[in-house]
């Protein structure tokens, strides 16, 4: 997952959801639950290019088998997905019926009456398989998913906007054998990782560690943010104030800026999430704090110089490791101008069922998958064995692994203009002090 942020310079109306019709059609319908309810009806999908997409392709024929519902789809690549998604919704069009999402996009689609809550066809036990089993997604992930539309309001209060398909929490990934080599340990604060990040310098033609750095919101949300909420930072505070200035923000970001400077690559700010991965499975850098699936696709036999050499640990931060890492959710959602909301459900349940979830895992490339029964599948485990540190990694943050900012329909642009406040900072045109007092002087 590389996040891509939406239209630029497109500025997106959130109206009152007065002016849209909410209504779900689920509480039409009674009976018990059938399968085959929607049976000749056709859903259309529009999908990002993604290996989740991939998986659910490879099986979408036992769906249809199953419920006789047809399902058609367009693919993008992520360069023009959301842009895609928006142009669509913001037209009000019945085009596609459901549609790949992120959290973060939703704090814009829901205030925007684009999309459908999906509370009332979970309630429904004529339309919702007894087996869909809501309890079993993991807690923080679904609970991400959850907003009351008031900016600063608490995640996992109000509707459900989407459904979980898969998640990435944020992990140190290293190359282990480098490590072993030189008789190193995991860094578990940021002053560690600097000291290692010069030992690595020093002794092989590796830099240290590599982050994300693009002027971007996707600069902000990783291991920055995971570090940065581990540390006690916050964005804003209960009355929506931007705090990133405090004590701590600057303290942190000070630090962050060094590590960089250090240890990290000369070409920082042009760094994207395909330029971290490829840093480590090219071997170029010996670490990465970012995505545990970047690194997972790194190290499948074949894929990279560095496969079979990548190891995982919980992230670094101030004082300690990061056990309250952020997360990224890609997610499906109905879309509310949809004429085929029943059968746009049935493939929605189906696609994040435990059955199509635990498959996926297993025999395709759905990781991290976003139910607990999948996490404790002994085939799953199985799988992720030879990936040294990727189940003990995720078994020691699981309770704290969720969406640490505070949901606002803004965040793109504010968060934008945070990771601008780093690249002063970096450049050395304005100090930690000046650059984050001047941003939350800006988002005031």
């Amino acid at each position: 997952m590389k996040p891509t942020p939406l239209l630029t310079g497109l500025s997106v109306a959130v109206v009152s959801l007065a002016s849209f019709s909410m209504a779900s059609d689920a509480d039409q319908y009674s009976g018990p639950f059938d399968w085959k309810r929607f049976d000749g009806e056709t859903v259309r999908l529009l999908l990002n290019k993604h290996p989740y997409t991939d998986g659910m392709l490879a099986e979408v024929e036992k769906f249809t088998e199953m419920t006789g519902i047809n399902v058609e789809y367009d693919i993008f690549p992520e360069e023009e997905y959301f842009n895609k998604v928006t142009v669509e919704l913001s037209s009000r069009s019945s085009n596609y019926d459901v549609f790949m999402t992120g959290a973060y996009q939703t704090w814009q689609y829901a205030p925007a009456g684009w999309i459908q809550p999906l509370d009332p066809f979970i309630e429904n036990s004529s339309i919702t398989n007894p087996d869909f089993d809501y309890s079993d997604f993991l807690p923080g992930v679904i609970g991400s998913l959850r907003w009351d539309l008031v900016d600063g309001g608490d995640l996992g209060d109000g509707e459900l906007w989407a459904l979980p398909w898969g998640f990435e929490a944020n992990a140190l990934m290293y190359n282990k054998v480098v490590f072993d080599q030189l008789g190193l340990e995991p860094p578990e604060t940021l002053d560690e990782v600097i000291e290692i990040g010069r030992i690595i310098e020093e002794e092989t033609d590796m830099t240290g560690i590599a982050v994300r750095g693009t002027r971007s919101w996707a600069t902000i949300h990783p291991g920055f943010l995971s570090a940065y909420n581990s540390a006690g930072g916050e964005d804003y505070d209960a009355e929506m104030n931007p705090v990133m200035n405090s004590d701590v923000g600057v303290e942190f970001a000070d630090k962050w800026v060094e590590m960089v400077q250090e240890v990290g690559p000369s070409q920082w700010t042009t760094y994207t999430w395909y330029d971290v991965g490829n840093a480590l499975g090219s071997r170029q850098v010996a670490m990465i704090w970012d995505a545990d699936i970047l690194g997972f696709f790194q190290n499948v036999p074949g894929a990279s110089e560095a496969a079979g050499e990548i190891a995982w640990a919980p992230g670094p931060s101030l004082d300690g490791v990061a056990l309250e890492p952020n997360i990224w959710i890609w997610s499906i959602a109905m879309n509310n101008f949809s004429e085929k909301k029943g059968a746009a459900w049935y493939w929605m349940q189906w696609a994040t069922g435990k059955e199509f979830l635990t498959t996926a895992a297993i025999e395709h490339n759905t990781v991290d998958p976003v139910r607990t029964s999948v996490w404790e599948n002994p085939q799953f485990q199985e799988r992720l064995s030879t990936f040294e540190g990727y189940l003990d990694t995720f078994n020691e943050y699981k309770d704290g692994a969720a969406i640490h900012f505070t949901p606002q329909a803004n965040f793109f642009e504010t968060t934008t203009e945070w990771a601008s406040a780093l690249h002063q900072i970096y450049g050395g045109q304005k100090t930690s002090q000046k650059a984050l007092d001047d941003l939350a002087k800006k988002l005031r």
